[in-house]
This record gives C-alpha cells, structure tokens and sequence, in this order.
C-alpha cells in the first residue's frame, strides 16, 4: 500500500501536460518500468476510461490501483494522485492574481506543454509496436485518428471505438488460447445505485442544505463529461453563474492547465471560491463530488469489463479496441497536446532535444521536467 502511495504521489507532482499525457506517464511507470499490469491489461483500461464519463485519465489510475490491491489500492492511488494538484490549487486560489501574466511563470507553463508532447509521443510509439501489428490494426489505428483529427467530439470518439470493436470481432482473433474459468462477479451493483441514487435524488432534497447543493451541483458536471477536463469548462461555467467572476473563473481555468495532476481539480479552486465562509471546506466538497461519479462507474463495471476481455468471443474485439486507443492518443498528440504548445521551430528543437533526453539519455522524468522547467523559464528571454 505505501509502494502505491509512494509512486502515484511522486507522479502527482510531476505529471504535467493533461490526461493524454497521464496515460504516458502511468505506462511508463507502472507497464514498462514496474510491470505492474501488462501492455494489454492497461489498453483495455484506457478503453473502459473512453466508454464511461468522468475524468479519463483519473479513472485509469483509479483502476491501476483497483488492479493492484482492490479497493483500498483504488482509494490510495486516485488520493496520492491528485494530492499534489489539489494542495497547489487550494494555494493559488489564495495569491493566483500575483502570477499570471509574469512572463516567466508564462513560460514555465509553456515548457511543461512542451514536455506533455514528449510524454504522449513516447506513449503512442511503445502502444503502437504492441497494437498495431498487421494491416488491419494499423487501418484502425489509422482511422480513429483521421475521424478525431477530422470531426473531433466525443460522440465521434465513442463511434470510432464502437466501429474498430465491431471489424475486431469479427475479422481479428486473439493467439491465446487459455481457458478462462467463469467469473461469477460481473457487475458490481452497489456503487452503480449509489451513482443513480446521486445522480437523480441528490438534487430534490438540495433545499435542505448549501452544502449537499454544492455538492450535488459539481456531482452532476462529473456525471456528464466525457473527453476529460476541457470538456467539463461550459458545465462548471453554469454551475457558477455570477457567483465567481469571470476573472477569477478563467484564472482558475488557467491554473488547472498549468499545475500537474488531472485537469478536474478546477473544481477545487471554483468550491474554494463558492464557500467563502469555510474555503477549504468548500474546495474538498466540490472536488469529491466531480471525481465521485467516474470512480463509481468504474467500480460499478470493472471485474465485468475484465470478464468480457477475456472470453474468446470478444477477444478480437478487444484487439480492434486497443488499436483504436493507439488511434485516439494520435489525435490527442495533434490536438489539443501539440497545437497548444509547439508555436515555432526553437518549441520543435526543444522538443527533440527532451525526446532525446528521454529516449537516449534515459533521463528520468523528474530530470526531464526539471529541463522543461529551466528551458520554459529562460524562453521569453530569447529573441
């Protein structure tokens, strides 16, 4: 358990770049370097991530835990995980005004951008070698990345998994042969009621109290955002209406792009902002209630999703799957990870240099952030 603590919490402070480049930063640390889960094992649970709503990338690191010490192992990793992120927000809720717009906090930013390009293109090449082996898996790969590139939505994302999971299982057959025992465990029905019981009675007793409101409100946008933390900026744009001023709304926006850890940690400065009486109660409230949602889902579905990979009638549905996860990180390279970041050829060359640095040099990521750090921060000094 601390072994889960240790290593999920060290990421936290480091895992800059968004949920893309999370789901890098976990296969580097826990597929290739821990073997914690094999390469297979965790494609799926990046697909179980795109099917649910809520936090994409938290929702895997949730998993990872619950595939290494149950529940318990769950709870400890997503905590550890986002830790970091939060006790940063929490601070810059209190002083944001006096750092944004110093240029060389800017460019910091800037550098950990780049370094979240380094990170998702480092992930896509190792999954490629291991999905994308004959022709058909490379077309899907291929297509899902074209259809996101061309028509980027999560209704498209979600289509091109259905799509790639249709030709899988019927033209893609696993090599395994292993006979698989059945699992009498299937879904687990408590957390999906207690998800339904939030999810739909949670809001006609909020009357009661401010407390369940805030709740319950920040319960809701969790419960309908799929595509990960950009998507959930209009539903928590609504939420708070006039009560957080645009400035402070965007300067938070601002922050949970440039603080590591998950993206939907915003709402840990918005309920710091919304619960002025008592802040810090506030911030934990909000964001309790907006990860509470995707971690019910995947505990609700987990052990059946698993079952399901393994029977041999949706084996090459799961083969057609993990190629079009390869697909869908190619997208997410492009888009939003490479066009918010690289603006010219010295932001290119830098990033050459870290994918060097990672590749050749096999400089450890703490290193690798820490050249990021130093190469954003002198950036608007040059030319």
């Amino acid at each position: 358990m601390f072994e889960i603590f240790k290593r999920f919490f060290l990421l936290g402070w480091v895992s800059f770049g968004g949920p893309a480049a999370h789901i890098g930063y976990f296969r580097n640390e826990f597929v290739q370097k821990r073997g914690w889960i094999s390469e297979e094992e965790y494609a799926q649970l990046i697909a179980l991530s795109q099917f649910l709503p809520g936090p994409g990338s938290s929702q895997v690191g949730f998993a990872l835990g619950y595939h290494r010490k149950g529940l318990l192992g769950a709870l400890l990793a997503s905590i550890s995980f986002t830790l970091p992120s939060i006790l940063i927000m929490v601070l810059l809720a209190n002083i944001s005004h006096s750092f944004f717009g110093n240029d060389v906090f800017e460019g910091v930013i800037h550098g950990l951008k780049l370094l979240a390009v380094v990170v998702v293109a480092d992930a896509i090449m190792g999954m490629y070698k291991s999905f994308c082996k004959d022709k058909l898996t490379v077309f899907l790969c291929i297509m899902t990345a074209t259809l996101l590139l061309i028509l980027p939505s999560i209704t498209t994302q979600l289509l091109a998994l259905f799509i790639a999971a249709l030709i899988g299982r019927f033209y893609l057959k696993s090599d395994d042969k292993e006979q698989i025992e059945q699992d009498s465990k299937g879904i687990n029905w408590l957390p999906l009621i207690i998800f339904a019981l939030c999810f739909f009675v949670l809001p006609t007793v909020v009357s009661y109290s401010p407390l369940l409101g805030l709740f319950s409100d920040f319960f809701q946008a969790g419960s309908l955002v799929f595509g990960g933390g950009h998507v959930v900026l209009p539903l928590l744009q609504n939420i708070v209406g006039d009560q957080v001023s645009t400035d402070s709304f965007l300067t938070g926006y601002a922050a949970a792009q440039a603080v590591p850890g998950p993206m939907f940690t915003f709402a840990t400065f918005l309920g710091y902002e919304l619960w002025s009486e008592q802040p810090i109660l506030g911030a934990i409230i909000a964001t309790v209630a907006i990860f509470l949602p995707g971690f019910l889902l995947v505990l609700g579905v987990f052990n059946h999703w698993q079952v399901l990979a393994k029977k041999p009638a949706l084996s090459g549905a799961i083969i057609g799957i993990n190629a079009a996860v390869v697909g869908l990180l190619i997208s997410a390279l492009y888009d939003p990870v490479f066009t918010s970041a690289v603006n010219s050829g010295l932001d290119m060359a830098l990033v050459l240099i870290g994918f060097a640095l990672l590749k050749v040099a096999k400089l450890p990521i703490v290193g690798l952030v820490s050249f990021f750090i130093i190469a954003g921060g002198v950036l608007p000094f040059v030319g």
